[in-house]
Order: structure tokens, then C-alpha cells, then sequence
């Protein structure tokens, strides 16, 4: 084979990528801090971007006078984040990562910030489903550009820097969010605006990619790079764990400002309770790359569904502010190792030039679970209130957990 012929193969099977001065960066050696930087910093919008107008919803329903159409203004985004993923997904692995970031944060930032001046709430939930198109392509392309840039125990470090940094966004924003709507409830829509500097940060730091690579068939996929029905069974099963899992943390933003508001808590109050639950997310992300170099992704996987189960059920049988928030803290801390170890495994699981789809799935899972969870929680809180509907979800998560436990620890290593 011939020195241009050699080239040529290289060309077309790694993804060449130039900075913003035209710099070309290869594989395996990821971009400087500025860029890693700007996409960590992407992250940091995602997860709880729905939820930003929490603390603001009993004045929402007080102000349209419709509570459950309401709700719908942070649900609907969910449901936006989880069709939108895909189609993501699909152009990021065509057109490549980076215009994919850029264009999701110019839609963040516009669509977001909309809920200031929006006349009625119909046009109200048109923005909002807006802003989960721009938050699919946010979230899909991070994980695609951490998961192309790192390999390892480099990877398992950085995917737990994008679940710290999704949830340190929470901690910072949740609690502004219950400031800002003490002002009034349109306030927190300010807070959406803050994708615009990041996206300039992005469009001078985030390296252009010029091709992608091409899928390489493997173990797990056939001749023509799809994959194969046992791969996709596991990867469909990682989506509904996530989807699951979420729809109960969920519960979280949508179901406590009014368990909250019973106990005569304020938005601002509200705001820092749920942020409590991000803080020590953060905390279980920034650990995870430690907990996985101990412990199989079996293993961390029922350890984390176990503390979700505990902290929500401790959640409902609280009878004051401060037991909801040790459960906040400990529902939190097992979502922190939730996410990045579902994103590792499929990262390592997905062929190269399909790894933007297979993680947009993860994105619908997780945010399909988020607009299922009031839905999925209403009848339980009709029936039993907010306080039972937790202990339910709680005690239902604690016995998925010990079920999973008793078959699938045994064959752990497999």
C-alpha cells in the first residue's frame, strides 16, 4: 500500500478536527482546556433546564389560572428533549458534533429566555418545547464530544464530569430560580440567557470536525456497522433503566414545590431544597470515576437505585423541612452515579459512527422519564397525597433494586 494510499485510509476512518485558527487535532489527543471547558460548561445547562421555572409554578397557576396546563410548561420540555434527541443524534454523527452544540445553545438561549415576554400560555408552551429541541442537541452533542475525545478511565473521569457539571448547574441556577421568582414569576426566564456567552465560548474554543468516522463492524454489530440484536437489547435495556430512574428523581421538581407549599415553605425555599438534591448529585459524579475503578457497573447500578428508593421514601414519611431534605440529599446522590455510568457503558458499547444516535437515546430515556413522572405520579398523589406518592415511588424503586440485586449480582462479571 502506498504512502498516499495510507493517508487516504486515515482520512477516511478517523475524524480529523481543527481548532478554531484551523489547527488540526487527531484522535486521542483531545482539545486544550478551553474547549473542554466551553463543552463541560454546555453541560452544565442540560439536566435540569426543564425545571428552572419550578419555584415559579404556583404563581404560574395562580397568574393563568389553569394548574395543570401549567405544569405542563416544564414537562412539555421533556417531552421536546426526548423526540428531539434522535434527530440529534443523527446529525451529529453526519454533520458532526460541533454545529450541532452551536445551534442548541442559540435555540437554548432564545426559546428559554421567550417565557419573559410571552403573552398568553399557549405561546408560553410553544417556547418551552422549543427550548427542549435546543437542549436535545445540547446534551446529545456533549456526550458525543467527551465520549470521541477520551478513552479509559479518562472517559469514565469526564463522563462524570458532564453528570457533576449538569448537576453543579442545578445547584447554582435552582436556587437563583426560587430568588428570582420571589420577584416575580417571569423572573426565572432570565436564566436561560446564560447559554449565550457559553455559545460564544463554544464558537471560538470547540474544535470543527471534518469528517466522521465511519462505522467499523465489531463483536457487536453486523457486516454493515448496525447493531447487532443482542447489543440492541442491551443498549434498549440501559435506555429504560434511565428512563425509570428518572421518572422517579423527577418527582423531585414537580410533585415537592407543592408538598413544600403545604408545609408553608416559600419559591425561595423551594428552590433550595431541590438544589440540595443536585448538590449532592454532584457529589456521587465527581465519585464515580473512584466507585467505578472498585466496583462493576452492575453493582454501582444497585447501589444507586437503592439510594434513590431510601431518600424518596424518607422523603414522604418526613413530617417536617429537614427530613425532606436529608432525603433530597441521599435521592441525589445515587442519580450522581446513575447517569455517567449509564453513559460509560454506552459509550463503550456503541460503534464509532452510530455513537451520536445510541446516546441520544440515553437522552430520551432520561428526559422521556422526566415528562412521564407527573403523569406516572398523579394518580398516586390524587389518592394518597404528595407524601404517599413518594413513599410509594421510593419503596417501588427499594424492591426493583433487591429484585435486580438477586439475579443479577451473581453474573455481574459476565
Amino acid at each position: 500500500m502506498t504512502t498516499n494510499a495510507l493517508t487516504t485510509d486515515a482520512l477516511t476512518t478517523d475524524a480529523l478536527t481543527t481548532d478554531a485558527l484551523g489547527a488540526a487535532t487527531r484522535p486521542g489527543s483531545p482539545p486544550g482546556r478551553l474547549a473542554r471547558t466551553a463543552v463541560l460548561a454546555s453541560a452544565g445547562l442540560t439536566i435540569m433546564a426543564p425545571a428552572l421555572i419550578a419555584p415559579s409554578l404556583p404563581a404560574m397557576a395562580g397568574h393563568f389560572d389553569d394548574q395543570t396546563a401549567v405544569r405542563l410548561a416544564l414537562t412539555i420540555t421533556s417531552l421536546a428533549i426526548a423526540v428531539g434527541a434522535p434527530l440529534a443524534g443523527v446529525l451529529a454523527d453526519r454533520i458532526g458534533r460541533r454545529p450541532v452544540l452551536l445551534g442548541g445553545l442559540a435555540v437554548y438561549a432564545v426559546a428559554g429566555s421567550a417565557g419573559l415576554v410571552v403573552p398568553n400560555l399557549g405561546t408560553l408552551l410553544a417556547t418551552r418545547a422549543v427550548l427542549g429541541l435546543g437542549v436535545a442537541a445540547v446534551t446529545t452533542a456533549v456526550g458525543a464530544l467527551l465520549t470521541d475525545w477520551f478513552t479509559g478511565r479518562r472517559r469514565a473521569t469526564y463522563l462524570g464530569y458532564q453528570q457533576a457539571a449538569a448537576s453543579l448547574g442545578g445547584v447554582v441556577l435552582l436556587p437563583l430560580a426560587g430568588l428570582l421568582a420571589d420577584v416575580g414569576w417571569r423572573a426565572p426566564f432570565w436564566l436561560y440567557a446564560v447559554a449565550a456567552p457559553i455559545a460564544a465560548l463554544a464558537l471560538v474554543a470547540v474544535p470543527r470536525t471534518r469528517s466522521v468516522p465511519a462505522a467499523r463492524p465489531s463483536g457487536g454489530t453486523t457486516s454493515s456497522g448496525t447493531p447487532s440484536p443482542r447489543l440492541a437489547g442491551r443498549v434498549v435495556g440501559l435506555y429504560l433503566l434511565a428512563l425509570a430512574a428518572t421518572a422517579v428523581f423527577y418527582m423531585a421538581p414537580t410533585q415537592l414545590p407543592f408538598l413544600l407549599g403545604e408545609m408553608g415553605a416559600g419559591p425561595g425555599v423551594v428552590g433550595v431544597a431541590i438544589a440540595g438534591s443536585t448538590l449532592t448529585s454532584l457529589a456521587g459524579s465527581l465519585a464515580f470515576p473512584a466507585v467505578r475503578r472498585r466496583l462493576s457497573p452492575t453493582a454501582i447500578t444497585l447501589a444507586a437505585l437503592a439510594l434513590l428508593g431510601a431518600g424518596w421514601t424518607l422523603i414522604g414519611q418526613a413530617g417536617g423541612l429537614g427530613l425532606v431534605v436529608i432525603g433530597l440529599l441521599v435521592g441525589g446522590a445515587g442519580v450522581g452515579l446513575t447517569v455517567p455510568n449509564l453513559n460509560l457503558r454506552l459509550g463503550d458499547l456503541a460503534p464509532d459512527g452510530r455513537r451520536g444516535r445510541i446516546l441520544a437515546g440515553l437522552v430520551t430515556g432520561i428526559f422521556l422519564g422526566q415528562f412521564l413522572s407527573p403523569l406516572a405520579a398523579g394518580p398516586l398523589v390524587t389518592s394518597a397525597g404528595p407524601e404517599g406518592a413518594f413513599v410509594a415511588a421510593g419503596l417501588l424503586t427499594l424492591v426493583g433494586a433487591a429484585l435486580a440485586a438477586s439475579l443479577l449480582l451473581p453474573r455481574r462479571g459476565r
